[in-house]
C-alpha cells in the first residue's frame, strides 16, 4: 500500500494528489473571487447577465468564464460587461 509522510506519521495514500485548476466553482466562491456577496451573483445570474451552469438545482460558474472576463479586462484595459459572457445574451442585448 502506498503511503505518504506527514508531520504526524504515515498516512495511507487514496488516490493521486493532482494540482488541476478548478473547472468549476460553487458560486460562493466565484462571488469571493470577484469580491461581491454570494446573493448579489446569484441575481446576476438569475437575470442572465452571468454565466453559470444549472446541473439540477445547483448552480456553478465554469473557471474558464471567469478567467477569459479577468484576461479580456487585463488585455483591453477596459470595463468588461459580464453580460456579453452569457451564449446567447449578447444577440439579445
Amino acid at each position: 500500500m502506498n503511503a505518504r509522510e506527514t508531520h504526524r506519521g504515515t498516512v495511507p495514500a487514496v488516490g493521486p494528489i493532482t494540482a488541476e485548476p478548478p473547472r468549476f466553482y460553487s458560486v460562493a466562491r466565484a462571488a469571493e473571487m470577484l469580491g461581491m456577496a454570494p446573493v448579489t451573483l446569484y441575481r446576476a445570474i438569475r437575470a442572465r447577465e452571468f454565466p453559470a451552469v444549472r446541473v439540477r438545482g445547483r448552480l456553478i460558474v465554469p473557471a474558464k468564464a471567469i478567467e477569459a472576463m479577468a484576461d479580456a479586462a487585463v488585455v483591453d484595459q477596459a470595463l468588461i460587461d459580464a453580460t456579453g459572457w452569457v451564449p446567447g445574451e449578447a444577440a439579445r442585448s
